[in-house]
């Protein structure tokens, strides 16, 4: 099927002098165009602004009360009419006058009085580049649409192989539960409270948070290579045992790094997630592992995770260990400022401790033994 055929374009004509509008009017619609006529300034940005808009304006310089420049100066601060094309209609013959009104963004110049074949060609022209630019601008917001819904696929599909790789080390570990998810909301407000931080200030982008936060379901992914009569240990793990089970780190970070390598192309959050799953075991003080990493030599995303970690382990219980209550995780994660955790990081968890705590009762595992508490405030 052909395409419909389009509307005649409509032409605001602006003068105000009626013969003048009159003249050039009626030479229009025998040209088969739709006109609107305004004898004001004021008229006329009024009927620029009205549906169907004009596909152009004709516009007379010389006016009482508002003149053509100070119109076009409004039309284009306007978003609904900075599009539309106006030439300008004057007697006046001297060039400066000409080249002021280009310089404010007019499109072309006719000089009164009109020439009919010279006006019907200009208009035809300005009428024919504003559809073609209608059409390109058609065609951009086509483009963005459609990008905007591959890049929000290809970030689900993202999320999505992220959590199952993720629920995948879960199985070998069933205790954990809805860990992922709790860790992953810690670890987005975490990061948002550090914002705070006039240290911080500037330092984590929107971005950024987004990407730690995607990528912190992965910090525990070398799970799945330390074998079953350590991972499902019903009891604590002797120090050889220790030994083995801190290679989850190391395991984890050279899955990533595989991954990366089989990229054509660096991917932002692979290197995020390294990162997590190597580091997050990593103490302020240097005490930690695998790499005895201290303060900032440990990458940020990494120390917010420490953090989260530690956190959801102390309020869940497991089969060696009772759950401890809200105010006392928050105690232990306190004291080990400067420590274990990296003290902005610390005073960023303190910050936003009512959203953790929210957020562990809303995704409480299936038998919650978490004791809720009165939570002190720190002075």
């Amino acid at each position: 099927m052909s395409p419909a055929p389009l509307p005649a374009p409509t032409v605001l004509v602006v003068d105000d002098v009626p013969d003048n509008l009159l003249v050039v009017s009626d030479l229009l619609r025998e040209a088969g165009y739709t006109v609107r006529a305004a004898t004001s300034g004021a008229a006329a940005l009024r009927l620029a602004a009205t549906s169907p808009q004009p596909e152009l304006i004709l516009l007379d310089v010389m006016m009482p009360g508002m003149d053509g420049y100070e119109v076009l100066q409004r039309l284009q601060s306007l978003p609904a009419t900075r599009h539309i094309p106006v030439v300008f209609l004057t007697a006046l013959d001297d060039e400066t006058d000409e080249e002021h009104g280009l310089a404010l963004g007019a499109a072309d110049y006719l000089s009164k009085p009109v020439r009919p074949l010279v006006v019907l060609a200009r208009v035809r022209t300005q009428i024919e580049a504003y559809r073609e630019r209608s059409r390109l601008r058609a065609r951009h917001a086509d483009l963005a649409h459609e990008l905007g819904e591959r890049m929000a696929e290809s970030l689900l599909a993202r999320r999505v192989g992220m959590r199952a790789l993720a629920h995948l080390a879960e199985t070998r570990d069933p205790e954990t539960g809805n860990h992922i998810l709790r860790t992953q909301g810690y670890v987005r407000e975490i990061a948002l409270a550090l914002r705070e931080d006039p240290a911080w200030a500037g330092r984590l982008a929107e971005h950024d948070i987004e990407l730690i936060a995607e990528s912190a379901p992965l910090h525990d992914i070398g799970k799945v290579g330390i074998p079953d009569r350590i991972l499902l240990k019903p009891g604590p793990l002797d120090a050889d045992e220790w030994q083995i089970m801190r290679t989850h780190t190391t395991i984890g970070a050279r899955a990533i790094e595989l991954a990366e390598e089989d990229m054509a192309q660096k991917v932002e959050f692979l290197a995020v997630a390294k990162q997590i799953a190597l580091s997050h075991h990593e103490r302020w003080d240097g005490r930690g592992y695998p790499q005895g990493l201290a303060g900032d030599e440990i990458p940020i995303a990494a120390r917010i995770m420490a953090v989260a970690d530690v956190f959801d382990a102390l309020i869940t219980p497991r089969v060696y260990k009772r759950a401890l209550g809200f105010d006392e995780a928050w105690r232990i994660i306190v004291a080990d400022a400067g420590s274990r955790f990296d003290p902005a990081v610390v005073r960023a968890f303190e910050r936003c401790f009512d959203h953790l705590v929210e957020i562990a009762r809303t995704h409480l595992d299936a038998d919650p033994a978490v004791t809720e508490v009165a939570l002190p405030r720190a002075a």
